[in-house]
């Protein structure tokens, strides 16, 4: 499964220990739809899929521009899939992240790792500036 996410099998590791954190939680927000979102955005190229960058994208910019949950990220992205497009190739980011996975796994399970988690989304879609306009378009002219 690595190699899907251009992450070393370390790194996925982590990312695994993440979402059983996320995933236990059970909550209404769903927040392990937002490190699904980081995590495949940090670790674009290797041979992902560009419809696969691409929504994690446009789930980083509804979550952090629009403060959408993690559920209502989801419902964006099962609308999106309805529709046919040809999703583009996107230029990754030449700016280094500042947090990773294991940023947030550092962080005491609660209101520590949730805080860290939203600081990591923040990073990572800060990371991808050079997309904004990209997203926000793309985001508006799919979902009208």
């Amino acid at each position: 499964m690595p190699y899907r996410f251009n992450a070393t099998g370390e790194c996925y590791q982590k990312y695994s220990e993440l979402s059983l954190y996320t995933m236990s939680k059970q909550d209404i927000d769903f927040v392990h739809q937002h490190a699904i979102d980081a995590y495949s955005a940090q670790h674009a190229g290797g041979g992902m899929k560009n419809i696969t960058i691409a929504f994690s994208l446009i789930g980083l910019y509804y979550a952090v521009e629009l403060g959408y949950t993690g559920k209502q990220v989801q419902r964006v992205h099962m609308l999106l899939s309805r529709r046919k497009y040809n999703w583009p190739s996107l230029q990754l980011p030449s700016k280094p992240y500042s947090l990773t996975v294991n940023d947030v796994l550092k962080e005491q399970p609660g209101k520590n790792r949730d805080a860290m988690l939203r600081e990591w989304i923040y990073d990572v879609w800060q990371c991808w500036e050079h997309q904004h306009n990209w997203v926000k378009n793309i985001s508006q002219s799919l979902l009208k």
